[in-house]
Formats: C-alpha cells, structure tokens, sequence
C-alpha cells in the first residue's frame, strides 16, 4: 500500500480534501494521510460542507502537526500550498515530493454562500489533481 502525505500550512482545508479525495478514489490502493506545518485546531466546517456536497465525509479527520510524520517511510508527500512548500522539512525516507499550489479557502470573505464558492473551486480542483495522481 503507497502512503501518501498531503500537506498545507493549516491542515483544515486543502491537504484535508485531498486526503477525502485519496481515500475515496484509491480502492484502498493508498494510505491518505495529512498533516500541516501550523496546524489549525479543527478541520474548516466549510471544507467539511464542500465534501459533502461530493458525497465524501471528512468530519473526522483531525488537523495534525506535520511532525508527527517526520521519522514514517512516506512514498509521497504532496504539498498543496506554497507556505508549505517553502517550509516543508526534510522527508528522507519519502521516493517523491509532488507539489501543487491551490489557493487557500479559508481566506474567502463575505457570506457563507459567498465563501462555498472558493470552497468548491479549490475542492473542485483538488479533485482533478488527485484523478490525476492516479
């Protein structure tokens, strides 16, 4: 089973999407795990929202610290973010560092409808991305 890593700087929206995504369309081909470099306290109830929208539940995955994952043997560790990117440690034991830069959700503005918007446009996006991942 691959191990892949999704990593953003908050771990609440992007890299949880794409962990979703993984889960869901990887036939239990993948372990999909993701972690961020400043981890916020909860997965963003919007991206939760937007998931569902696709029939996806990722109400129960939990932002965590990318160190956590520092010393596991990781195939790939994708970085969905340029923050992240930029302050990305050292994956020794990883075979490939992908990188895709998305726009952050969480900065989205105005009404809740408004800010869904951005949230289904990132989401949508992350969606490809991961099709194409496999």
């Amino acid at each position: 089973m691959k191990k892949v890593l999704f990593l953003c700087t908050g771990n609440s929206c992007r890299s949880m999407m794409a962990e979703g995504f993984l889960r869901e369309f990887g036939n239990g081909s993948f372990e999909s795990l993701s972690a961020g470099t400043f981890p916020k306290e909860q997965t963003h109830p919007l991206a939760v929202k937007a998931m569902q929208e696709k029939n996806i539940d990722i109400s129960s995955q939990t932002p965590k610290n990318v160190d956590e994952f520092l010393n596991q043997e990781i195939d790939s560790v994708v970085t969905v973010c340029d923050n992240a990117k930029e302050s990305c440690p050292t994956f020794s034991h990883a075979n490939e560092l992908i990188t895709w830069s998305f726009e952050d959700p969480a900065d989205a503005t105005g009404s809740e409808e408004e800010q869904m918007v951005l949230f289904r446009k990132i989401r949508d996006q992350i969606e490809e991305k991961i099709k194409t991942l496999l």
